[in-house]
């Protein structure tokens, strides 16, 4: 009964998370479900949208799914599209 609770808790919150637009370390790893040591990563090399504000980094959400999304994967039928379409634009002789 508890766990249920605390599950059902747990997606109000991810929920509340979703909609806003700022958001800080700890809700973008909710909101991701990456690691914080990851985030930290992903903004040294700059790879994920952040802001700085003194010594704390916060995010725009709706970047933060546009980055996700940035990062998609292929299906087997998108690579072979992919693949055709090369080999016919880039025919040598």
């Amino acid at each position: 009964m508890i766990r249920s609770i605390e599950k059902r808790l747990e997606r109000i919150e991810n929920l509340l998370i979703a909609s806003k637009t700022i958001l800080n370390l700890e809700e973008v790893c909710n909101f991701t479900g990456l690691s914080k040591s990851t985030i930290y990563k992903f903004t040294h090399f700059g790879t994920i949208p952040y802001f700085k504000q003194a010594k704390h980094l916060y995010f725009d959400s709706a970047e933060i799914e546009n980055w996700i999304k940035s990062n998609r994967g292929y299906n087997a039928n998108e690579v072979k599209e992919s693949a055709s379409t090369y080999l016919c634009l880039n025919k040598n002789g």
